[in-house]
């Protein structure tokens, strides 16, 4: 597989990708799709020049390379102007578009890449709005065409969202994959749906985070300190549909009966809830649920969740200690609690 990506729109986005694959030891043409005279388009590029260089020396705050590392990652990125990158993009393997998210736009650089493309390369729109289904309709060859959703920040999230159509081939799916995960990430499957699946998640989650500001139920910091010491330390470890099975899909279904009566059908649990109730698939407890824990050893799975979270509050700094309150009312001088 050629090793040269080229990103096809040199935004936010496409920068972010970009620098994903530098840091990564990949070269990458970041190509600017815009129309632009000479003297704009130079200062166009010293402007993204000095974003990456910006963020890669973040990284380099962070540990994540060293500071003289930052122009040899430089050196990785070719910013060409549309006109300059047909030799880049018939020898890319996988193209990413980022283009702005408008049908128009998408449309027309979707003509563009259809014809200066290699025949069996993989183009994958970033869009985070239109499904693969809206857009491979103006592709030449959908067969090769997919969305791959990248979550900002795209150089340090893990994660992308793979969202294949009904004549994506599974070369092209399977070619795509191998490139994400060439730069580190993971990615996930996901049908062609609005909203994939994490903003979907947590557009539910901001929503009702809001609402409860608007009713007055706590303030912004009060829920943003439970969001992020509660909520969100808890679905770093365990999933979601996980969460589910340990604590017990009757729970939820009963919880979720009472949240909808004393404040909104919304809360209602889904039917496969209660399905999954009537077939025995509680959870962890009868070795089934949204998982098949048939054969595993559920008590080592738990303690390996369990020093999984204690990794993450040591971090923090609010691991429980031993004698914590008695240390802190020595420190306070209270002879009682030496």
């Amino acid at each position: 597989m050629d090793k040269t990506l080229c990103v096809a729109g040199a935004g936010r986005m496409g920068i972010g990708i970009a620098l994903s694959y530098i840091h990564a030891g990949l070269d990458v043409t970041l190509i600017d799709t815009k129309p632009r005279a000479a003297s704009a388009r130079a200062q166009y590029f010293a402007g993204v020049l000095g974003a990456l260089r910006r963020e890669l020396g973040t990284l380099a705050r962070l540990g994540l390379l060293e500071a003289a590392q930052v122009d040899t990652a430089l050196g990785r990125v070719r910013l060409a102007a549309r006109d300059e990158a047909a030799g880049d993009l018939a020898r890319a393997r996988v193209v990413f578009e980022a283009v702005p998210e408008q049908l128009d736009a998408k449309r027309e650089a979707f003509g563009w890449l259809g014809r200066a493309c290699a025949a069996d390369s993989v183009i994958a729109s970033t869009t985070s709005t239109f499904l693969v289904t809206e857009l491979a309709d103006m592709m030449r060859e959908p067969g090769r065409f997919l969305n791959a959703h990248w979550l900002n920040p795209a150089y340090l999230i893990p994660l992308v969202e793979v969202s294949r159509g009904p004549r994506t081939t599974e070369a092209a799916l399977q070619d795509l994959l191998a490139v994400l995960r060439l730069a580190g990430k993971t990615p996930v499957r996901c049908a062609p749906a609005a909203g994939y699946i994490v903003p979907r998640i947590q557009a539910l989650a901001m929503n009702e985070a809001a609402r409860m500001v608007e009713e007055g139920v706590a303030s912004a910091e009060d829920i943003d300190t439970a969001v992020r010491l509660g909520f969100g330390l808890r679905f770093s470890v365990l999933g979601l549909l996980e969460f589910i099975d340990w604590g017990g899909g009757d729970i939820l279904y009963y919880a979720s009966r009472y949240l909808s009566g004393a404040l909104d059908a919304r809360f209602a649990a889904p039917a496969i809830i209660e399905r999954n109730m009537e077939q025995g698939r509680n959870g962890l407890r009868e070795g089934q649920g949204f998982y098949d824990y048939a054969g595993m050893d559920v008590e080592a799975y738990k303690l390996r969740r369990l020093g999984e979270l204690c990794a993450r509050l040591e971090i923090m700094g609010l691991l429980p200690k031993f004698d914590g309150a008695r240390r802190q009312g020595a420190a306070c001088g209270n002879p009682d609690a030496a």
